[in-house]
């Protein structure tokens, strides 16, 4: 199992961390460079995470600070990104911002990355409390739910962008479980992997828009 899990996390990496680097290349727009951003920043947050965790399989060393600061980087790297989906949203839609939206984005982003930094959460230990788990993804989930109605109701508009709503929704489906019980049921931790999977297909649908559309 670690064989087939590393080699899936190293090609995913790469695939993500290259896409990014390929799409701020040749956006000609600030959306198509929002995408590029987005997918460098997924892949390079979850690096910090993704790396100690394969080195762990193979390394007799101990990645267990390693591990929960790479989960630490993680976590607010992934909340960066779902800002970027929602500046990404108004630019591929050409919508105009909703000063409550907008608001409520970046308060949920801000809590969310204050309460990543409390020391509750145990990242040098690498601890999975449950009770802090629950807590610091709150607003995390709220702000998906946000991102994912946003495009849910844009999706009729164009058809590259028309199951973005569905990879995000499955994306937090996937992940909740193992935010909030992979420290009593380990073996949730295996949803990462579908987790994972609806991402590279948002970073499929951006290179589309980029490459493609021209966006």
């Amino acid at each position: 199992m670690k064989y087939g899990e590393s080699a899936f996390d190293i090609l995913y990496l790469i695939f993500a961390i290259a896409s990014g680097c390929v799409m701020l290349a040749k956006a000609k727009t600030r959306t198509g460079k929002q995408m590029g951003l987005a997918a460098l920043i997924l892949g390079c947050g979850d690096a910090f995470h993704l790396v100690p965790r394969v080195l762990n399989y193979f390394v007799a060393a101990d990645f267990t600070a390693a591990l929960g600061i790479g989960k630490l980087i993680t976590s607010v790297t992934m909340t960066v990104f779902y800002v970027l989906m929602y500046d990404i949203w108004l630019g591929y839609y050409g919508k105009p911002a909703n000063r409550n939206v907008t608001a409520a984005v970046w308060i949920l982003a801000a809590v969310r990355v204050v309460l990543c930094a409390f020391p509750q959460n145990g990242w040098l230990q690498n601890s999975s409390d449950m009770t802090w788990g629950i807590i610091r993804n709150i607003p995390f989930v709220i702000l998906g739910a946000m991102i994912c109605a946003l495009y849910y109701g844009t999706r009729n508009e164009n058809r590259r962008f028309r199951l973005v709503w569905l990879f995000v929704l499955l994306s937090f489906l996937f992940y909740i479980p193992v935010a909030v019980g992979a420290s009593a049921v380990p073996i949730l931790g295996m949803l990462m992997l579908p987790k994972t999977v609806c991402y590279i297909l948002l970073i499929v649908v951006f290179r589309l828009s980029v490459l493609k559309d021209g966006k």
